[in-house]
Parts: structure tokens; C-alpha cells; sequence
């Protein structure tokens, strides 16, 4: 279960406030990529909070009420598909991550970032945590909250592509539903999926290389 361990170690000198943050749809193939930043105020935790991906999506909705009552303050940031295609997937998680930051009702002193590279960078002292979402109360409640609010905002989408049970990530059905239909208006269309869809890979854009900050691994 996550604790307070990291968030605690941080609070030193004239740091006084750790925000967790975290994403989620950085390997979709449509959709943004979304952001959330957390800041608590050290009491204990609702029963249960861990790494949203260890949470069954009922559970996880069911927290969502819990933990936005319970934190002392969170914020969301996104980035668009028409953001991502155009500056690369660093340059768009820097852009959600900090406008999740500026939604939060207290500036931090220090933020942890779930995973390890900073793609946010100056002029917020950031702490790289790999499992970030399982080992810290903050970041598990970010993560918690910016899966959920993706995962609805996808499945409103009116669409064939089956966002409501993929949230635009790869699956077989997605593959198919790409093969007939080509890429929507929901699709990152710089994405490598479409080299395996000859009918549709002429809709693929290429990103000049000049602009934003290049595109970190799809890893998650």
C-alpha cells in the first residue's frame, strides 16, 4: 500500500507542500493525455487507495467522491491530440502537468512525478518516482482521479472505435474498427499505428522535428 514515506523525506527546510502528480493516456492511439495533481494534508488515506491500474473500474469511480473531499487540493490538466501530433508527447505532458499544477488551489514546493523522467522540468523542483503510484499516497490519488476522469470523458465520445471499453488505447477491436473506419476526429494522427493500415497510412503526419521536445516511450 502507498505511504507517506517519499512526501515526508521532501518536506524539509523551506519545502512544506509535495504534490503528487500523474498521467494517463500517454500510449493511446486517440484521445488527450491527461494530468492530475494532488496535494494532502498527511492523514491517513481512504481504505483501499493504491496504483488506479490495481483497481477494478468500479472501485476506482467509487473512490473518485472519497478522495476529492479527502485531499487538500487537486487540479487537471490535459493536452489535445491536435497539442500532441503537433509538439510530441514531451512537449504535451510538460503543458498538461503544468496546467494540472496551476489548477491547484496551493502552489507546491516540490512535486513527484510518477515515473522516471521529468517532463515538466523548471521552474518546478521535481521529484522522479518510479512506482510512484503504488509507493505514494499522493500520486496514487492522482492517479486514481486522472484515470477516472479520462476514462468517462472517452466514453462519451460518440464513436465505433469502442472508446468506452479501450479509452483509445490499442486492443483488438480498436485494430479493426481502424482498419474499416480510418482514424477519427479523437485519433493522434503522428502515431505509429497507422504504418500498419495501408488504406489510411497517407493520413499519417509527420511532426517537424524543430518543434516541442520529441516523443518519450509509450511505455505505461
Amino acid at each position: 500500500m502507498p505511504s507517506y514515506t517519499l512526501e515526508r523525506l521532501l518536506t524539509t527546510g523551506s519545502n512544506k507542500i509535495v504534490a503528487g502528480v500523474d498521467e494517463v493516456g500517454r500510449g493511446a492511439w486517440a484521445g488527450p493525455v491527461s494530468v492530475c495533481a494532488v496535494v494532502t494534508d498527511f492523514s491517513d488515506p481512504p481504505e483501499g487507495l493504491t496504483d488506479s491500474k490495481m483497481l477494478a473500474p468500479g472501485r476506482r469511480e467509487a473512490m473518485v467522491s472519497v478522495l476529492e473531499s479527502w485531499v487538500v487540493g487537486f487540479g487537471h490538466g490535459e493536452a489535445s491530440v491536435e497539442e500532441i501530433d503537433t509538439l510530441g508527447m514531451t512537449e504535451a505532458l510538460r503543458r498538461a502537468a503544468r496546467r494540472a499544477l496551476e489548477a491547484l488551489p496551493v502552489k507546491p514546493d516540490v512535486v513527484i512525478l510518477d515515473g522516471k523522467h521529468d517532463y515538466l522540468g523548471a521552474p518546478w523542483a521535481v521529484r522522479c518516482e518510479i512506482k510512484g503510484d503504488l509507493n505514494c499516497v499522493s500520486v496514487a490519488a492522482a492517479s486514481v482521479l486522472a484515470k477516472v476522469r479520462r476514462d468517462l470523458f472517452m466514453a462519451t465520445l460518440d464513436d465505433v472505435y469502442g472508446f468506452a471499453e479501450n479509452a483509445g488505447y490499442p486492443s483488438p477491436a480498436h485494430q479493426a474498427a481502424l482498419a474499416e473506419h480510418g482514424p477519427g476526429e479523437h485519433h493522434r494522427l503522428s502515431w505509429s499505428y497507422l504504418d500498419d493500415l495501408p488504406k489510411w497510412r497517407h493520413l499519417k503526419r509527420h511532426r517537424d522535428p524543430a518543434v516541442g521536445e520529441g516523443q518519450l516511450s509509450l511505455g505505461f
